[in-house]
């Protein structure tokens, strides 16, 4: 499995990383811009992510347009709904409006309340059929 880590916050991106590491080869973005850019090149290569933790609220680029331009992104490279990458967006609970529009709006698959717990994520990945 091939997985995008994209957060602002370190602590965040550590903890998921540590826990996906062990099933996936992990790439990690720090904003919705570096995001974007990493899902670009992988489907340029020809190597897409199969999973896109997100968190909702960052600095420049948030979640919300990163996740409404990978949908794009995916589209545009003829990718069907049913092949899309699995994204699991990462929200604190107070992000209720946030989290209700990156799936209403943006597509998401699923969501995680923050901080990440390592049983939660792994089921949630299995619960995907990533593992």
């Amino acid at each position: 499995m091939k997985a995008l880590i994209v957060d602002d916050d370190f602590y965040s991106r550590n903890m998921i990383h540590e826990i996906l590491r062990q099933v996936a080869k992990c790439d990690i973005a720090v904003n919705g811009e570096e995001a974007i850019e990493a899902f670009k090149r992988g489907l340029l290569d020809k190597a897409p992510y199969d999973l896109v933790c997100l968190d909702l609220l960052m600095p420049e680029l948030d979640g919300q347009q990163a996740l409404r331009e990978i949908r794009a992104l995916e589209q545009e490279h003829g990718i069907s709904p049913h092949s899309e990458s699995k994204v699991i967006v990462t929200t604190m609970l107070a992000d209720e409006k946030e989290t209700h529009d990156a799936f209403f709006l943006g597509g998401a698959t699923s969501y995680l309340v923050k901080p990440i717990d390592e049983e939660k994520l792994m089921d949630e990945i299995k619960s995907l059929g990533l593992i």
